[in-house]
């Protein structure tokens, strides 16, 4: 499909099928990312529950990279390109993968100085110590030294994925997560007569395949047949380009610290109980957070879609593309909520059989489990917003799922004698409460014009 035909489509086209035609490279490649997370603590796991513990500690922040470069700033890269394209300004999306590129260099140094040089003072805040907190350091050293690997990826297949090419990064993503995974295993525990480097290995197999994903988009973007090319741009770097990317990568980014404010206070309250309570709900908390990126593989999509059409001034079809593809999101998450609600061993069994790792992630699955369907819808909306250009909306609802679970949580705790049960159940009430504003923020302004 050419380029004109693709925008045809995304202005034009059926809702259902252009959304589903759209998200299913991105669908192929979080299902292949969904399996690097459960390898990466399958493989960790059968180092024992210290290093189970240590992947625990550092699984928020890692995750964060990937939330942030993807999700966040590559939110705001994909809006900017799609809206200028909407608009039929090529060279302003042309200028806006250039920027893009000098943003990611600049957040993987951020990043690096951050958990690499303050990366022990954070996770022996979460609770980590001893042992536990000296493998949380050593794999996060690896992996944030290396992290522009993942920041100039995942921002290049943002652009592209700006244009409607879903394809090129969905694929690309997908081939490198297929070397991943045995590369995981070998650095991890030794095989094929590679160094077995425990709780490092999965960090620095990361390293290495967005390594080898960042020089595939960079070609794809840089070679003759690009869709849109990659290159200094014609008047030279300019704020009002950064700008528009900032204005909701920023904002989105904000959005992720929120997110994972929520686990972070949990985790530490989580903490009081030792290793196997943190092993349990770090194992627990895994799946929610791999319904992010779930809501990725549909979300990336309504960014672009809803970008152009914005862009375009066709704000009803936007709003009729966000609901659509927030549907398909909340119903693929409430599913996956009420099996490991029921059955929280199907998941819980895949990491770890300790009974105390188990208890306490069946505990925290059972109550959280079922609002699973709202975290699904909320998350499809966010990334839909993101399209608008304006992010008011998911920092509101975010800074109200964050006062409800954290501040609920210390409530319960503390104060009415509640238990993890209460922390768990203001988990749930946050998560919904996410879903309400985001929902009733489709009727304000950014969205109608």
């Amino acid at each position: 499909m050419s380029p004109a035909e693709r925008r045809q489509m995304m202005l034009a086209g059926p809702i259902v099928p252009t959304i589903l035609a759209l998200a299913m490279p991105n669908v192929l490649n979080v299902a292949m990312q969904s399996l690097v997370s459960i390898s990466d603590g399958w493989f960790v796991g059968q180092l024992g529950i210290v290093d189970l513990a240590a992947l625990a500690l550092v699984f928020p922040t890692q995750m964060t990279l990937g939330m942030m470069s993807a999700g966040a700033m590559g939110g705001g890269i994909s809006s900017s390109v799609a809206r200028a394209l909407g608009a039929g300004n090529r060279a302003a999306a042309e200028a806006a993968a250039a920027h893009a590129l000098v943003i990611a260099l600049g957040m993987s140094v951020l990043f690096a100085v951050l958990f690499v040089g303050f990366g022990r003072a954070i996770y022996g805040a979460l609770g980590g110590s001893g042992a536990a907190l000296d493998r949380a350091e050593a794999f996060a050293t690896v992996l944030f030294l290396g992290c522009a690997a993942h920041w100039v990826a995942n921002s290049m297949a943002s652009v592209l994925r700006g244009t409607g090419d879903m394809k090129t990064p969905g694929y690309a993503l997908v081939a490198t997560a297929l070397l991943q995974i045995p590369l995981t295993g070998a650095l991890t525990l030794g095989w094929f007569g590679l160094p077995a480097l425990g709780i490092r290995g999965p960090a620095l197999a990361a390293v290495i395949s967005f390594a080898l994903a960042a020089v595939w988009m960079l070609s794809r973007l840089l070679g003759p047949k690009a869709a849109l090319r990659l290159h200094w741009p014609a008047g030279g770097f300019k704020w009002a380009a950064f700008r528009d990317i900032l204005k909701v990568g920023l904002i989105a980014c904000l959005v992720v610290i929120l997110t994972n404010g929520t686990v972070l206070v949990v985790t530490g309250l989580i903490g009081r109980e030792g290793d196997g309570a943190i092993a349990g709900y770090g194992i627990g908390s895994r799946l929610e957070y791999m319904l992010i990126p779930i809501s990725f593989g549909i979300g990336a999509t309504l960014t672009a879609l809803v970008g152009t059409n914005i862009g375009a001034r066709q704000y009803a079809r936007a709003q009729r593309l966000a609901w659509t593809g927030a549907a398909m999101a909340g119903g693929i998450a409430a599913v996956i909520g009420i099996v490991v609600a029921i059955w929280p061993e199907l998941w819980l069994g895949l990491f770890t059989a300790d009974p105390r790792a188990l208890a306490s992630g069946s505990h925290y699955l059972s109550i959280v489990g079922p609002a699973y369907g709202f975290f699904g819808v909320a998350m499809a909306l966010y990334f839909a917003s993101q399209g608008t250009g304006e992010m008011y909306w998911p920092v509101a609802a975010n800074l109200t799922r964050i006062t409800i679970a954290g501040g609920g949580s210390l409530l319960a705790l503390d104060q009415f004698g509640w238990g993890v049960s209460g922390l768990y159940a203001c988990v749930a009430v946050g998560i919904i409460a996410f879903s309400a504003l985001l929902a009733f923020s489709t009727t304000r302004r950014a969205w109608t014009g």
